[in-house]
């Protein structure tokens, strides 16, 4: 029997503001356990919430972003439901009125594309955390991360595979990112997924039995956690068996998910609209100037860099995959004016060498885009051939020092010398008679082999074109 598979994502995106939702503590990771509470965003008695403009401000730059339809009134709503890290026993969030709904974003996954339908987008404050002992069966509870603000983006059921939800997971991933109202960090759970997955057979239109797998916190786990569940759930349905509606941990170690616990129903979170906040209704003066000022997106980004630039879709995908990147890109471009090689140089040397052995972050690479301009520009001038900036690049990632200054004090300027090479030219002919006849007779692939004789002599610093002319008119003679 042959199945559609049928994936929903919901996405909880921390927000990049310097206070909580609905009060004035900060939002610094890393601090001390409970020290970053008040009695507001403890729950104590007799508090009243406060909303943090900026919280509304990246919901409507989201909402925006994602092709969605405002909601110029919407509502918190509480949703209650007990647990040790939820001090209230309520979590604010927005049900029957969110901030926005009925929106969609652009996938690509082999060659097509896709539009997946984004149900909704509400704002909605975070719940704390709590910290299992490893020796003694008990548990601490860090209520830091209470009240900070969270969007959390619910998809439609209309990813139908692994790879386009890790895809779709990658552009939403970008569009915070180039908004600026996410860090992305998904190993510190700002950007964090629960993947909900069925199976049912192919024309069907009713859904199946679904799973949850939950806080997946990289593409790589949420591939790799809807691929294992993909094929559990097809062995269980060609064996006749039923799959049980359940939420599962995936665990990467051992490349299996584990039931967490069942939820043969849905949950009743008795949501009612919060009677200490008011509605929200948005200003369309204020929208406007907000949509005015939109940044630059992914997709208008990679457009430009095709249209503008020339460069193949598959690079201006991988060049503006972040906003770093393409930020760097850019910068580099400005001081040497070779896009297409600019690009393949960053998409192989420079990501090269960041993941290297222990792997680094853009923001701290020693090469600043200026310096890596210079290098493409001493390469195309011919000041070095690109064995040579290869290595000049190496020491610059070392070091951060100029190109020119690497060059200089190793020696490394390419001999551009017509009568210095000629002489070297000769030299290697004479001692390969065997290569050279072979030449003459017409079979130029041993022209590798010369060329190779000659920067093995030149410690790589001959001019390869120069060289295979010098060859070429030697051999000929």
């Amino acid at each position: 029997m042959d199945f559609e598979t049928v994936i929903g994502l919901e996405v909880h995106a921390q927000l990049k503001t310097n206070s909580k939702i609905f009060c004035g503590c900060t939002t610094e990771f890393g601090r001390p356990p409970n020290t970053n509470t008040c009695p507001v965003c403890l729950g104590m008695p007799g508090v009243l919430p406060v909303l943090n403009r900026k919280v509304v401000e990246f919901a409507i730059k989201l909402g925006l972003a994602t092709n969605c339809t405002l909601n110029f009134r919407n509502q918190f709503a509480r949703k209650n439901y007990f647990y040790p890290d939820l001090p209230k026993g309520y979590q604010i969030s927005q049900f029957e009125l969110p901030i926005a709904e009925h929106g969609w974003i652009e996938i690509e996954v082999a060659g097509k594309h896709r539009k997946i339908g984004l149900t909704r987008i509400h704002m909605e404050e975070d719940a704390g955390k709590l910290v299992h002992d490893e020796r003694e069966p008990r548990s601490y509870v860090d209520l830091n991360r209470t009240g900070v603000p969270l969007l959390e983006i619910v998809s439609e059921p209309d990813i139908r595979s692994p790879e386009e939800a890790a895809a779709y997971l990658k552009k939403l991933h970008a569009i915070v990112r180039y908004l600026d109202i996410c860090d992305g960090n998904m190993q510190e759970g700002s950007f964090r997924c629960d993947a909900n997955i069925s199976l049912r057979p192919r024309g069907e239109t009713k859904f199946g039995t679904r799973t949850e797998l939950k806080n997946m916190n990289s593409f790589r786990n949420v591939q790799r956690g809807l691929e294992y569940e993909e094929r559990r759930q097809r062995d269980l349905l060609l064996d006749g068996e039923a799959v049980v509606q359940e939420t599962l941990l995936w665990d990467a170690d051992r490349g299996v998910t584990m039931s967490m616990r069942s939820k043969e129903e849905a949950h009743d979170y008795r949501y009612f609209p919060d009677p200490d906040l008011v509605p929200v209704v948005l200003d369309e003066a204020w929208v406007a100037e907000m949509k005015a000022a939109m940044p630059e997106l992914p997709h208008e980004r990679t457009k430009r860099f095709v249209e503008q630039l020339g460069l193949p879709e598959a690079d201006a995908e991988v060049l503006t995959s972040s906003r770093e990147l393409a930020d760097y890109f850019e910068q580099a471009l400005a001081e040497c004016g070779q896009a297409k090689k600019l690009g393949n140089w960053i998409m192989t040397e420079l990501m090269r060498a960041l993941k290297g052995e222990e792997g680094i972050d853009l923001s701290q690479c020693l090469v600043t885009p200026k310096q890596l301009g210079a290098l493409m520009t001493m390469l195309e001038q011919g000041t070095i051939s690109g064995k040579i900036a290869k290595t000049v690049f190496e020491e610059m990632m070392a070091t951060g020092k100029e190109p020119e200054a690497v060059v200089k004090e190793k020696n490394l300027v390419q001999m551009s010398d017509t009568g210095e090479l000629e002489a070297i030219v000769r030299e290697i002919i004479a001692a390969n008679p065997e290569q050279a006849q072979q030449f003459r007779e017409g079979k130029t692939k041993v022209m590798g082999f010369f060329v190779g004789q000659l920067m093995k002599k030149t410690g790589g610093k001959a001019n390869p074109q120069l060289a295979n002319e010098l060859f070429v008119k030697a051999l000929s003679a």
